[in-house]
């Protein structure tokens, strides 16, 4: 066997959504030059069957999600000594925004998290504590052995921009790599769905389409795919459903939440305050062919969340060319670029998004748009092998 060099990928904290995503597509690729010799690959999860690929040699360390007291210790301590036992590290990549202390010719940091960027309120802290103390101490982690990185990876322009200003680092350090969104599927709307051409003014309450909500019966459907954070600003859609259902009554139109009604605080406080509201329907966590299902039949995306990012929904969702109303946000502009049938809204408003609704509803495109794309600046990778090649 060939000298292969040794790629030590630390991701023990990714365990769900969108970053559980990332890593599988990380290893996936790193997979197919392990399994031609070309490299060597030992990764640290939690636990080897959320992403278990042929060729990677794996670690796992199920305990350091047990508090944030282990995390720091397997980040600070453990893997330490791990990068000692395994010898001759040519690049060590962290994938979840902690720089660890440990033995390699290089190191690398995938920074991933948006809450330095949060402008939490006091309600928030009520709603999920946790969350402003990502938001105040975040930023702190990403300072902490930032130092020790030959580059770092971000997912967009504006967050390269952002880490740029906050921890005045070198930009020729900052490899932009957009996530890589799976296509939506290749499935029709499905019969009876009501689209918004079809349906314009009382014209709407004569259709019926496809429910999953078992509520609201008829018009056209809102999604909104997001676990329940407070960040993701669930409130602004319910409020302006609860505005636009008093104006044009119940039936015709429905908001489908993928989240569910107990899950933690911040929904059961959702589902108080707008659970009434006939037209809106916790769907729960879903399955990815159901959501997949929805994104096939769902007549616009709405994305109200404040933060994020880079908003892998609005990728996925747009390339139906269906209509989306998303934040007025630096993510949302970057994300939905090259997209068409798109309008931007006030998070803070849900006046404002209701209005949008109501005109989709009504027939009304006029304020829907062709977002031009962002183009960012090198460096840029749009790989894992581009990755981990970068100098």
């Amino acid at each position: 066997m060939k000298n292969r060099k040794l790629l030590v990928v630390s991701a023990v904290n990714l365990r769900k959504g969108g970053t559980l995503t990332i890593l599988r597509n990380c290893l996936q690729e790193l997979s197919e030059l392990a399994q031609r010799d070309e490299l060597r690959v030992v990764a640290l999860v939690h636990d080897r069957q959320l992403c278990d690929y042929p060729g990677i040699e794996y670690i796992e360390l199920p305990w350091s999600v047990r508090s944030w007291a282990h995390r720091l210790w397997c980040e600070y301590v453990t893997m330490h000594g791990i990068s000692h036992r395994l010898g001759d590290i040519d690049l060590w990549l962290s994938l979840h925004d902690t720089t660890p202390r440990v033995k390699a010719h290089r190191q690398a940091v995938y920074c991933h998290n948006s809450y330095p960027f949060f402008r939490w309120h006091w309600h928030h802290l009520w709603q999920n504590y946790r969350i402003v103390c990502f938001a105040l101490f975040t930023k702190l982690i990403y300072r902490i052995n930032l130092h020790r990185n030959a580059f770092v990876i971000v997912q967009s322009q504006w967050f390269r921009e952002a880490f740029q200003q906050m921890f005045q680092w070198d930009k020729n350090k900052i490899v932009v790599f957009p996530p890589i969104a799976d296509p939506p599927p290749a499935l029709p709307v499905r019969e009876g769905a009501v689209t918004f051409k079809d349906c314009k003014a009382d014209a709407c309450s004569e259709h019926s389409a496809p429910s999953l909500t078992g509520r609201a019966g008829g018009g056209s459907s809102f999604l909104y795919p997001a676990y329940p954070d407070v960040h993701k600003n669930f409130e602004c859609l319910c409020e302006a459903a609860r505005l636009l259902e008093e104006e044009v009554g119940e039936g015709r139109f429905e908001v489908l939440l993928t989240t569910s009604p107990d899950f933690n605080r911040y929904s059961r406080w959702l589902h108080r305050r707008w659970g009434h509201v006939k037209s809106i329907r916790f769907c729960g966590f879903l399955p990815k062919a159901e959501l997949e299902a929805l994104y096939a039949s769902a007549s616009c995306l709405v994305f109200p969340s404040q933060v994020e990012t880079w908003g892998l929904p609005i990728s996925e969702f747009a390339k139906t060319g269906r209509p989306m109303l998303l934040a007025d946000r630096p993510y949302a502009h970057e994300t939905a670029g090259g997209s068409a049938s798109t309008a931007f809204f006030d998070p803070d408003e849900p006046q404002q998004l209701k209005q949008l609704m109501l005109q989709l509803l009504l027939g009304d495109h006029s304020n829907l748009h062709d977002i031009k794309p962002t183009m960012p600046q090198p460096p840029i990778a749009h790989s894992w092998n581009e990755v981990i090649n970068h100098h």
